[in-house]
């Protein structure tokens, strides 16, 4: 369907309004870039609505959990100028990586992944934390320096809004941006691009668009993790995701694979020369 410009913008508001969104923060690009996605393949107004909704419900990914981000936010306060390794702090960190499925999978493993990471990769000056969700919050584990130049991106304004409170008290620059990565994907330098969990559900919202993504970077190495079994555990995906990053890069491109129980990390030497 063809959609005016005023009949584009109601329909943002619409989606920004409903219950779910209307306090999230929602970077208002990414609702646009799927109304537009959408529209040449939906025959009415209620068609595309609900298709940007259930498109919009995989990006957002609320089944995946989230913190009380004020709650945090006023421990944070209490803390001044912490050590990486302060009771308080990693309590904080945990809390928050636990509360979402994603970086909760991760914690067991958490010292060795990043040893692992930066043994292959090298120590990063600066990184590219791409739709970043909590995983920032991670930083005490790293064992990576306050200089490090950490820039966060994600869609939704308090996460990003608690994790650049993150940064302050812990003395790193507060570089989390709101920001649509597919629709406007940061040229900034960095040693290290890190995507973690989400090349296939970019592969859900836009097929075939990690190629170019991940090609648009001006990084050294990009870091591309993706979960080896379903979120139930109940089988392998192992197989199908290497076939997502090796259709997505020039086979010469993949330098290594780190693997882990729940998740496989793939090293990409310089996307941007695909």
């Amino acid at each position: 369907m063809n959609l005016a410009p005023a009949d584009r913008d109601r329909l943002l508001e619409k989606v920004l309004n409903t219950p779910k969104y209307r306090e999230s923060g929602l970077n208002p690009h990414t609702v646009l870039d799927l109304i537009d996605e959408e529209a040449p393949r939906q025959a009415s107004e209620k068609a595309l609505y609900k298709a940007v909704r259930r498109k919009l419900h995989n990006i957002v990914a609320p089944y995946l959990g989230d913190p009380d981000y004020a709650a945090l936010t006023e421990r944070l306060k209490s803390l001044k100028s912490p050590p990486l390794d302060a009771p308080e702090l990693l309590a904080i960190c945990t809390e928050a990586l636990t509360a979402h499925a994603s970086t909760a999978e991760r914690l067991p493993v958490q010292t060795e992944f990043y040893r692992q990471l930066f043994a292959a990769t090298g120590a990063p000056a600066a990184v590219l934390d791409l739709a970043c969700g909590l995983h920032p919050l991670a930083f005490p584990w790293m064992g990576l320096p306050p200089s490090t130049a950490y820039h966060a991106y994600d869609i939704i304004q308090p996460r990003v809004g608690f994790i650049n409170r993150f940064f302050e008290t812990l003395g790193l620059a507060p570089l989390a941006e709101n920001r649509d990565i597919l629709v406007d994907p940061p040229n900034i330098r960095a040693d290290l691009g890190i995507f973690f969990k989400e090349a296939h559900r970019f592969e859900k919202r836009q097929p075939g668009c990690n190629r170019d993504f991940w090609a648009s970077l001006n990084v050294e190495t990009l870091a591309v993790s993706l979960p080896t079994r379903n979120l139930s555990g109940t089988h392998s995906l192992l197989g199908q995701h290497r076939q997502l990053v090796q259709a997505n890069c020039a086979p010469n491109k993949i330098r290594d694979e780190l693997i882990f129980e729940k998740e496989v990390v793939f090293l990409i030497d310089h996307p941007g020369r695909l």
